[in-house]
């Protein structure tokens, strides 16, 4: 498919396939700014840390990727995109208590 045909078949899908494909990329680009988040911080402090936000972005990209992942059928890709999510937050959970117990000492 030559470059304008490809351009033509983009602009004249489905709006409903436009919007799947800007969720996905929705999902692809809140996980992979963790990894900026963690960075930052990391050279803020002087040393390597795991902000609680890198957590959340884990947590929110890899539910939006697997409900993408899921529309499309890719079916390995579901599979890739879950069984992180319960680490995403029980990780998340594990920050909180800690804050708890240390707001109690």
């Amino acid at each position: 498919m030559g470059f304008m045909a490809h351009w033509y078949a983009t602009l004249t899908q489905h709006p409903y396939d436009t919007l799947w494909g800007a969720f996905g990329f929705l999902g692809q680009a809140v996980f992979g700014v963790r990894f900026l988040i963690q960075w930052l911080k990391s050279e803020q402090v002087g040393h390597s840390v795991v902000p609680v936000a890198f957590w959340y972005c884990s947590l929110v990209g890899g539910i939006i990727s697997f409900l993408y992942a899921i529309h499309m059928q890719a079916w390995p890709l579901v599979m890739g995109q879950t069984l992180p999510l319960p680490i995403y937050v029980r990780n998340i959970w594990m920050i909180y208590r800690d804050r708890r117990a240390a707001a109690v000492k």
